[in-house]
């Protein structure tokens, strides 16, 4: 074998003790090796064959990549191979979250959450409620500058990307990392949307790739307009106000129809941050924003230079705090009737008010104005106003000084004793019972079991017809009618004009002890307005859904009689007394005829005054949430100013009409009992008889201002349905006090005398002196 001596001796390896390789040139192949064992086994002597020159060795491979070349292609080579792996990656997490999801076949854009517009009598809106504050509006109904401000700052590339954007999500990368911070998002309005609608608030692997799935789902699904118009109508600004159409009410009252391009650049700019930038929170921070908003809007040529300089005026230096303005109460309480009326609110509504939006402002500036300007000094801090025309449908309703501190609503929910403002109601049953305003009573210091009443000055005046006292709000006389009445026919009576509230049946409900609301009781002066029927108060004229459906419309067109015309025109020129000459001078109104009520409860905590005009029935209340007294503050003070301020608002540009019965008390000329005088042009005598001199029936109703009313409500058959109300009984009166009906069995009349002495004897010269003060002077008493 080559390479070996024929003695069999071992012989190193030839070249150094490299092992052969196949390529070297001196290398024999098999043949050789064989061919050679042979010759040298036949004895002959060869000589080695010359060795060749050796061929160049090659450098080792792993010198061959070297340099900068090399290292470029290695870095090059592994971002190839980790890209593969991250698409992997990325792709198997899409499947897993994928595989997580609800089947595509399923998914459906989530109901819109429904709302209740709520309009006046003009069509206006005073408020939205619900979920989002307001209604949803197509994009061609909207400011075109809300679209525009939106896409701009939030997604300049809306309408050419397929629901998520890349460039715009590698832009957003790039920024954050310059920035070293948050400060760029790279999600498109597509996955905003996507967001809002399906999935948590929560910031998760999962959450993102189930957005990037559903946007693709919803830019296949809806066209671009679409898409935005959904997301203009849903996202958040802040301030619980979802949608564009809430959220520009909530700050710059008025809707998204009407927004200009300042006050659409806030809007815009509240989406990054709503509370943070919002402008009642921060009106400087929500301008600087706005300003980048107006810039990205040139930017994408929405607008020219010169429309940003004027947007730059037009952006507001701040709004609203809280949803405010008196409406609001007036939306709180539709909220809590409305479920009774429909029953639950499932898809938007509209619900049309009998609100006069007008007369609101006036009823909320004219309380402002008072206590501003005397509630400090006289420690009363709050007050509420409650206004209701003939029908009983409320035209102005006002719960507090400003509903933005509070929103409790005094006029509706809270009940407290109204003092003497429910004296009419006593006297109303002592009419019924016979006695007229001339009848005579006895003012003088009385005793009824333990109880004494005074009158508030603490003076008395003697004999004194019901209309002076009236007109003077004295005490004890109320508390002789009331037990000449009976405590349970105040009720009744109290109850059949529209008094709800429990009333307790004892003799100081003379005095307005028992608790009610003032919107039951300014409703029930109503019927002393109207002729004598029913004023239900209501605030729903009609619910429709937003395609016009009626689902509800009130039915107050049939009013029960509830007071006789006699009983009423009396009433009424009685409490003109308390107007003209009486505790309630302060709510005079120039030109026109008015009658009403004050009250002061114990201690000047409430005070009240009730009034009306043949157009409209008006209560206020003054006192403080907690009950503490005011600074000797009567219904005679604050609450008759801020009165005549709104009824003379109410009134202004009205021609002047007279109360029912002229407002005048003149002698029967067969009988020569008192009795009301008609009003001009109504056709209906003062003593019960129609204009022709023959009795009423029920079958010939008269034309009254109540029979107007009822023929306006559709209908003139209320006697037929109602109970007629009850005409004052036959009696007499002298000059010494009330006479018994002819129907009260004997004694029976003596057996309601209250159960103590009343001032002595009830002749003109008993009558006690009474004392000049100062106080009377200045007075002008």
């Amino acid at each position: 074998m080559a390479g070996r001596s024929r003695s069999g001796d071992r012989i190193e390896p030839s070249f150094s003790g490299r092992p052969a390789r196949d390529d070297d040139e001196f290398s024999l192949d098999a043949d050789d090796r064989i061919a050679g064992s042979r010759s040298t086994r036949r004895g002959g002597s060869k000589p080695p064959p010359q060795r060749a020159a050796p061929r160049r060795r090659r450098e080792p491979r792993e010198r061959e990549g070297g340099g900068l070349f090399g290292f470029v292609r290695r870095v090059i080579y592994w971002c190839v191979v980790l890209f593969i792996w991250a698409g992997i990656g990325v792709a198997g997490l899409v499947v897993y979250y994928g595989s997580r999801m609800p089947s595509a076949s399923t998914w459906a854009i989530p109901e819109r959450p429904p709302n209740v517009k709520i309009t006046a009598v003009d069509g206006s809106v005073i408020a939205n409620r619900g979920a989002t504050g307001g209604e949803a509006l197509s994009l061609e109904n909207m400011s075109p500058y809300i679209p525009e401000a939106v896409i701009a700052i939030e997604d300049r590339r809306f309408y050419s990307h397929f629901g998520v954007d890349p460039l715009g999500l590698g832009r957003a990368i790039v920024t954050n990392f310059t920035a070293g911070h948050m400060v760029q998002g790279g999600s498109t309005l597509t996955q905003q949307l996507a967001k809002n609608l399906f999935l948590s608030p929560e910031r998760t692997l999962e959450r993102k790739v189930q957005e990037v799935l559903l946007s693709l789902w919803l830019e296949q699904k809806y066209t671009k307009d679409q898409i935005l118009a959904m997301y203009l109508n849903r996202v958040f600004f802040g301030s619980n106000a979802y949608g564009v159409e809430a959220a520009s009410r909530r700050y710059f009252n008025k809707s998204a129809r009407d927004v200009n391009l300042g006050e659409a650049a806030v809007l815009a700019g509240l989406l990054k941050a709503p509370s943070r930038l919002s402008p009642a929170r921060d009106a400087d921070a929500a301008n600087a924003r706005a300003q980048l908003v107006l810039a990205a809007m040139r930017e994408q040529g929405f607008i020219t230079d010169s429309e940003v300089k004027t947007a730059m005026s037009q952006t507001p230096a701040s709004a609203k705090s809280y949803w405010s303005g008196a409406g609001h109460y007036v939306a709180d309480m539709v909220m809590d009737e409305l479920p009774g009326l429909i029953g639950d609110v499932k898809e938007d509504v509209i619900v049309d008010t009998t609100i006069d939006k007008s007369l609101e402002k006036k009823a909320e500036q004219s309380l402002v104005d008072v206590l501003d300007k005397e509630g400090g000094k006289l420690d009363a801090s709050q007050a509420a106003l409650v206004s209701i025309d003939g029908t009983g449908a409320i035209r102005a309703l006002v719960g507090g000084r400003d509903y933005a501190t509070s929103q409790f609503n005094r006029a509706v929910k809270a009940k407290r004793q109204p003092g003497s403002s429910f004296k009419p109601f006593v006297y109303a049953a002592a009419l019924e019972k016979g006695l007229t305003p001339f009848s005579v009573f006895n003012d003088a210091p009385i005793r009824i079991g333990d109880w004494t009443p005074e009158n508030y000055e603490k003076k008395y005046n003697g004999e004194v017809t019901l209309a002076t006292a009236l007109a003077k709000s004295l005490n004890t006389v109320a508390a002789q009618l009331v037990m000449y009445d009976g405590p349970d026919q105040v009720i009744k009576l109290a109850h059949r004009l529209g008094i709800e509230s429990e009333l307790q049946p004892n003799a100081s409900i003379a005095l307005g002890t028992s608790e009610v609301s003032l919107m039951e009781l300014t409703a029930s002066y109503a019927a002393f307005m109207n002729g004598g029927y029913k004023a239900t108060p209501h605030v729903i004229r009609r619910v429709t859904t937003a395609e016009g459906k009626v689902l509800y419309e009130n039915t107050y067109d049939s009013p029960p009689r509830v007071l006789s015309e006699q009983i009423v025109a009396e009433m009424d020129a009685m409490m003109m007394g308390v107007i003209d000459n009486g505790t309630g001078k302060s709510a005079k109104i120039p030109g026109w005829q008015a009658a009403g009520k004050t009250g002061t409860t114990q201690n000047s905590r409430d005070a009240l005054f009730v009034g009306f005009t043949s157009n409209l029935t008006t209560g206020v209340w003054f006192g403080n949430d907690d009950g503490k007294p005011m600074k000797k503050v009567t219904g005679g003070g604050l609450p008759a100013k801020a009165w005549k301020e709104f009824m003379i608002a109410a009134h202004k540009g009205l021609s002047p009409a007279p109360l029912f019965g002229n407002g005048q008390l003149i002698a029967d000329p067969n009988s020569g009992q008192p009795m009301a005088q008609a009003a001009p042009g109504n056709g209906q005598a003062g003593d019960g008889q129609s204009g022709s001199g023959q009795p009423m029936t029920a079958e010939a109703p008269p034309s009254t201002i109540g029979g107007i009313i009822s023929g306006v409500f559709g209908g003139d058959d209320s006697a037929n349905r109602y109970p007629q109300a009850p005409v004052r009984q036959q009696g007499a009166t002298s000059g010494n006090g009330p006479v018994p009906p002819a129907d009260v069995a004997e004694g029976g009349y003596d057996s309601m005398v209250p159960p103590g002495d009343v001032g002595g004897p009830q002749s003109t010269s008993s009558v006690q002196p009474r004392r000049t003060t100062l106080l009377d002077l200045i007075m002008g008493q």
